[in-house]
């Protein structure tokens, strides 16, 4: 798996759209597509898409995929890594980037909710199964900076594990796309 640690404020305000998190995250979970096929599952214009396809491309989160096209006005699009890390604690030396990142993690937090409403809202389509095998929970802890850390690494290495066993699958097999999110933050006051 590649990794593409993001540091650069610029990077992250180019990502912090959400329908260039949203491209980005169907090529990588679908492979190379084209401005029409990321469209048509975004709801957008292929103008647009083209357009925010040319801004991802200039921040190297994609790059064309010239290979795959019958002619030159059919350009395929490939993301440059499987997954993108950054740290918002990295940020707190640099008010820029601050902002970059908590913007950045903002358009995250509104997708990841929005992405958990599909699943609501398709859970009738879904099966009882799928439903059943699905998880979501909350716990308020008390814990110390160093056991909230741990807690971290714990919840990483988890998933970590699971990803093994997601990269041996391939479509057809039973498997389907499922989404995994940790989070564990002290909370803010009120």
């Amino acid at each position: 798996m590649t990794v593409r640690r993001l540091d650069d404020a610029a990077h992250m305000r180019a990502l912090a759209h959400p329908t260039r998190l949203r491209i980005v995250g169907l090529l990588r979970s679908g492979g190379p597509q084209t401005a029409a096929m990321l469209g048509e599952e975004i709801d957008e214009a292929p103008g647009t898409i083209s357009y925010h396809c040319k801004r991802l491309a200039d921040a190297d989160f994609i790059e064309p995929a010239p290979e795959l096209g019958s002619d030159r006005r059919e350009r395929w699009w490939r993301a440059t890594a499987d997954h993108t890390s950054w740290d918002l604690a990295d940020a707190f030396d640099d008010p820029e980037r601050m902002l970059a990142t908590t913007a950045l993690d903002h358009t995250v937090a509104d997708a990841y909710a929005a992405e958990y409403g599909r699943f609501i809202d398709q859970a009738p389509v879904l099966g009882r199964a799928w439903v059943a095998a699905s998880t979501s929970s909350d716990e308020v802890l008390r814990l110390t900076v160093e056991e909230l850390g741990g807690l971290g690494a714990e919840l990483r290495a988890v998933v970590e594990r699971w990803t093994a066993v997601s990269d041996a699958h391939t479509p057809g097999d039973g498997s389907e796309r499922v989404i995994a999110v940790t989070q564990s933050y002290r909370m803010g006051r009120a």
